[in-house]
């Protein structure tokens, strides 16, 4: 029972030490991250499941070696924002795959990548066509950014001399049935209009409300809660 309880300790010790960690790292370790991070985040994982493990060792080991490799990841990034030269040895360089309609066999060979797994990549991406593409490039990331041919791509506004207003972020006022105070004081209102406003969209409690929202034009959508379920799968 004792060791039970010590594995308990020690795995929320775990945790606590990898959120900190995480949140001194930045959130790049959770998206768009390179392959040092990947490593890296793989490595630091690891070494938390033996800290939460060691019942026979101290538990001193890993949680030091935890806080070197992320000292490092904090170090590197810092070096790489720091100089461009750094960061193209840390980060890498983009790779151009494709351009003016040429595929660039030497630099797919460089980054490990086929020509069925590019082809993959730009239907993922929406492009099933290849010839409707100008240009691919590799980027540090590991994504491939694509850029279509002119008579390819989507229409946009200004194509057609068009200036339509520009939108912006709506803010959650309604949350599972609990008003977003902050939010809602952002947008300038307060609670009796927003009852006035879910009233009028068929909510009569605040508690009814599984989500509502609030455009700058003081548009306020509402999804209300609801038990039904769907009975048809069209995914299968």
């Amino acid at each position: 029972m004792t060791e039970v309880l010590y594995i308990i300790v020690l795995s929320l010790a775990s945790i606590i030490t990898i959120f900190i960690l995480t949140k001194l790292m930045g959130y790049r370790q959770m998206s768009q991250m390179s392959m040092f991070d990947y490593v890296n985040g793989i490595t630091i994982g690891s070494i938390a499941a033996e800290m939460a493990t060691s019942l026979e060792d101290s538990f001193v080991q890993p949680l030091t070696a935890m806080i070197v490799y992320a000292l490092a990841a904090v170090l590197l990034s810092w070096t790489s924002s720091r100089s461009i030269k750094a960061r193209r040895i840390i980060e890498g360089r983009p790779l151009v795959l494709m351009n003016n309609g040429e595929l660039y066999r030497e630099n797919l060979k460089k980054a490990k990548i086929n020509v069925t797994e590019f082809l993959s990549q730009c239907r993922i991406s929406g492009y099933f066509d290849v010839s409707k593409l100008e240009t691919a490039i590799l980027e540090e990331n590991g994504k491939i950014s694509f850029l279509p041919k002119v008579a390819d791509r989507p229409l946009t506004p200004s194509d057609m001399q068009l200036s339509p207003k520009q939108d912006y972020m709506v803010a959650n006022v309604i949350l599972d049935g609990k008003i977003m105070e902050k939010n809602l004081k952002h947008t300038g209102k307060d609670e009796k209009w927003l009852q006035n406003q879910i009233k009028g969209l068929g909510a009569k409690r605040i508690e009814d409300v599984l989500l509502a929202t609030c455009d700058a034009a003081d548009q306020v959508t509402v999804y209300l809660k609801s038990n039904k379920k769907e009975t048809k799968d069209i995914l299968t």
